[in-house]
């Protein structure tokens, strides 16, 4: 099970109150929405391994390069993101937490989340859950190893299970073809423009016609004029140069180098006097004892 962390802590801080706090008063309410929705997840899915995915940087330079629109709506005044201090100041607490339960952890300089969420998905040969509430991942999926996402929109409590069916289902194009169909039609919430006048289906009929981006640039570079959706044809060589950089920043990253994990959950914490002075604390003993029954029964 891989978690797309700072999705998972940003869905806690937004849906349990900032009125849940430490005895100092200093809020915990992503912390502790964080791990019971671990615990839910560990006890419902009984995964034998779990890695908490992080994003050693949110805006990485080679996406910026490729499309300097990249998420930079969410760049802050001072040039950072625009994660609330609230919330900001609860991430350390998150992953001293999790690394004295022993729950696998891992960033990569200059890469997100996502990328590295792709690397241990594309390394690991058995079955992988991919707990996110980011749409970019479904183009992981894949329905032969398998690879699926569970998908948070809806909450922890109503989890969307996603494999390539389901991607066909919703956006009418083949599973694995995500990634492409995302380029063209854009995401104003990452700050893609997509092609302008390409919509939902218009990209969809394009996916299912060519394949692929590769596809569609090879009609377009043989002149090939059927199977274009009317109009679409001109639109797309005027947005040939937004295609090439889009590409780069929408596909998720499969090869980056990570140090070896022990991603095996955990019976018993790894560092419990640690875990007893996090838990005092931070007023953590209910998500942590909810935690610790989780794991300690996973796999029976």
């Amino acid at each position: 099970m891989l978690l797309d962390t700072p999705s998972l802590y940003f869905r806690a801080f937004y849906g349990v109150p900032e009125s849940v706090t430490a005895s100092d008063g200093t809020p915990v309410n992503a912390i502790r929405g964080l791990l019971d929705m671990i615990a839910r997840l560990v006890r419902e899915r009984s995964p034998h391994s779990v890695v908490a995915c992080m994003d050693a940087d949110w805006r990485p330079r080679f996406r910026v390069e490729a499309l300097p629109s990249y998420k930079l709506h969410r760049v802050g005044p001072d040039g950072g993101d625009q994660t609330p201090p609230a919330l900001g100041a609860q991430v350390p607490v998150i992953e001293e937490v999790l690394e004295a339960f022993g729950i696998a952890k891992v960033g990569a300089a200059g890469y997100e989340a996502d990328d590295v969420i792709g690397t241990l998905a594309a390394a690991e040969p058995g079955e992988v859950d991919v707990v996110t509430g980011d749409r970019d991942l479904f183009q992981l999926v894949r329905d032969d190893k398998p690879v699926r996402v569970l998908y948070t929109a809806r909450g922890i409590k109503a989890l969307q299970v996603v494999g390539e069916a389901e991607v066909t289902a919703k956006y009418g194009v083949p599973g694995r073809a995500y990634a492409d169909f995302a380029t063209l039609r854009g995401d104003p919430s990452d700050g893609l423009p997509g092609v302008p006048g390409v919509g939902d289906k218009t990209a969809a009929a394009l996916i299912t016609r060519f394949g692929s981006l590769e596809g569609i640039e090879k009609a377009l570079d043989t002149g090939e004029m059927s199977g274009f959706p009317a109009g679409s044809r001109l639109k797309l060589e005027k947005a040939r140069d937004y295609l090439r950089a889009a590409e780069m920043v929408v596909r998720v990253v499969t090869d980056i180098p990570l140090p070896d994990l022990d991603a095996r959950l955990p019976r018993t914490p790894r560092s419990p006097e640690r875990l007893v002075e996090l838990t005092d604390r931070w007023n953590l003993e209910g998500p942590v004892n909810r935690l610790l029954a989780a794991v300690k029964t996973s796999g029976d």
